[in-house]
């Protein structure tokens, strides 16, 4: 982990930048005091490597995913609700 101060951060940017994308934390300091961090980008699964159309669509925007894709659906609990109220 490395700390740097605000100004000199400003003053080489690129080359904190490549630290943190080569697996270093940067942490940023202001008068003394951490006030951010600077971490190593994490890779991004894309749900949709199978399916090309929708990956294109959800790049550009005409496709919108699902919040939460794992998530089973209650239907069966709806259906016992439906079956008891009648």
């Amino acid at each position: 982990m490395i700390t740097v101060g605000l100004k000199v951060l400003k003053n080489k940017l690129s080359q904190y930048i490549r630290l943190a994308a080569n697996g270093e934390t940067v942490l940023v300091t202001d008068r003394g005091k951490v006030v951010a961090e600077i971490n190593p980008a994490q890779p991004i699964q894309d749900r949709y490597i199978d399916h090309p159309v929708l990956a294109l669509g959800v790049r550009e925007g005409w496709v919108t995913p699902a919040e939460n894709p794992g998530a089973r659906r209650r239907r069966r609990d709806r259906f016992q609700e439906l079956l008891s109220s009648s």
